[in-house]
């Protein structure tokens, strides 16, 4: 018995040294260093020789670690580059030419040096990885630092989140955040039926402006607080478990609509306020495909929430004054109305509520 152990640890001490492939790069990853000047943008990137050599068709892979062998392959190596890692700046799609292209032995990869010109001092860079698209595995990782050399984000790229948007440090690049995430809330609310329906469900009741106030505020409030603490990564909810909540939410506000009568309790304020948590969270799902970043977590957090308010409160605004003509006007079509819009409420809820639960 003691032999068999013996021998057993000794087969196993020498697979583990054995110079296998595999065992020399299990993971598919590179690695990209982005400086960012006022004048320019400089890229230096590593790139896993087992990597680059078959998407070169080279066969052996150890033959780019020659600087001979390499130097006949650099303009290949730098296309490969250039062609599927692209950083845009204002819009603008940068253009990169190569500096240097030389073996890294102890990294067993291939270092490239690029540099791009700068029309002029921006604020924010988007930038796309995808290097090695047929290995869904692989990963880079990305570091940006600013002029002074100082580290402005660190992101990891894969399949599945091929890009992300750099800002810089500053005002400008506060300035930036916000504009991008201001309108990132605003599309979202216009984007999103199931939101616009759920707002005018808690209108179609009309009432005063104070009583409209509370509704929108405790709303508000309601969806600020599930969205912080799940794009800080406290709380996380399954969109597929939060998206048919949000469906039901609207056909209860539709049916709570139907069952309301004159001098009853407005229960409308209590209701936005549990379902505008639910609704948060759907916002955080958007935030997750849009991405955070990291060096202004709070600003893009404020950004986001206020673009969603500006969308409410037109739809708000434009809403709340017909109904309120329409029950100054028509006031016996407007109780009519109100039943045939929450109809459509509760069929469209009812709706999107079948068809995401048939998702799960």
């Amino acid at each position: 018995m003691r032999r068999a152990i013996h021998a057993t640890l000794a087969l196993a001490a020498l697979v583990a040294f054995l110079p296998t492939r595999a065992s020399a790069h299990d993971v598919s990853y590179s690695y990209a260093d982005l400086r960012w000047g006022r004048d320019k943008v400089e890229l230096s990137v590593i790139l896993h020789r087992d990597d680059v050599a078959p998407a070169l068709g080279i066969a052996t892979p150890e033959s780019l670690m020659s600087a001979p062998f390499l130097a006949r392959h650099a303009d290949r190596v730098a296309a490969l580059v250039t062609s599927r890692l692209h950083v845009s700046a204002a819009g603008e799609l940068l253009s990169f030419q190569a500096e240097r292209v030389e073996p890294r032995p102890d990294r067993h990869g291939v270092a490239l040096t690029l540099q791009a010109p700068l029309r002029a001092p921006i604020s924010r860079l988007d930038v796309q990885a995808r290097l090695f698209p047929d290995n869904k595995q692989h990963e880079t990782f990305l570091n940006v630092y600013d002029a002074a050399d100082r580290i402005v984000a660190q992101e990891v790229l894969t399949a599945e989140r091929a890009r992300a948007d750099v800002y810089a440090r500053g005002p400008e690049g506060v300035l930036a955040v916000l504009a991008t995430f201001i309108r990132a809330g605003i599309h979202h609310i216009f984007i999103g039926p199931d939101h616009i329906l759920f707002i005018v469900g808690l209108l179609l009741l009309g009432g005063g402006v104070p009583r409209v106030l509370r509704v929108a505020t405790a709303f508000t409030l309601a969806h600020s607080l599930t969205l912080g603490v799940a794009a800080l990564g406290l709380v996380s909810v399954p969109g597929r478990i939060v998206e048919p909540l949000i469906a039901a939410s609207i056909v209860y506000v539709g049916v709570e609509n139907l069952r309301w009568r004159q001098g009853a309790p407005d229960w409308r304020t209590r209701i936005a306020f549990c379902f505008g948590l639910i609704h948060g969270f759907g916002f955080a799902g958007v935030l997750q495909e849009v991405g955070l970043p990291r060096e202004a977590l709070g600003w893009s957090l404020l950004a986001f929430n206020l673009g969603v308010e500006i969308g409410q409160a037109c739809i708000i605004l434009t809403v709340t004054p017909l109904l309120g003509a329409l029950s100054s006007g028509w006031p016996r079509l407007a109780p009519r109305a109100v039943s045939a819009g929450s109809w459509v409420i509760i069929l469209a809820g009812g709706f999107w509520f079948l068809q995401r639960i048939a998702r799960l």
